[in-house]
């Protein structure tokens, strides 16, 4: 019985797991496994057809199913010169009208917490 007891409780350490979030770049998850295995998770950055911003509001162009709208999509905001902004989308769009062209989301600087006129960079992909 002392055994087992001894056992169980050198195996602790295997079946716990760890989960390092960096919050300073945002974009990347380190989860480590019972097993000691790495597996490095990156967001996925929805694609783009368009983005416009004039210094007091940015629009961006994005697929749509016909459920896509503004706060479908989390804005991650990086401190930087310029500022670098990263689209992700929260949840599918699973509704079944297929918008061609799009639609245009957007919010002004002062939504996102930027001083007007300031220098932005955004970085999901573009797919035209």
């Amino acid at each position: 019985m002392r055994l087992a007891a001894v056992a169980a409780f050198a195996l602790l350490p295997l079946l716990g797991g760890c989960v390092i979030y960096s919050s300073e770049g945002g974009e990347r998850k380190v989860n480590i496994n019972a097993a000691n295995q790495v597996a490095v998770q990156t967001e996925v950055l929805e694609a783009v057809r368009k983005v416009d911003f004039d210094g007091q509001r940015l629009s961006v162009v994005v697929g749509s199913n016909g459920c896509t709208e503004a706060s479908s999509f989390e804005v991650k905001i990086k401190d930087t010169d310029p500022t670098e902004l990263s689209l992700i989308r929260r949840a599918p769009d699973l509704c079944k009208a297929i918008v061609r062209e799009g639609v245009t989301v957007s919010w002004t600087y002062a939504e996102l917490g930027l001083e007007s006129g300031a220098a932005v960079r955004v970085l999901n992909p573009i797919s035209l």
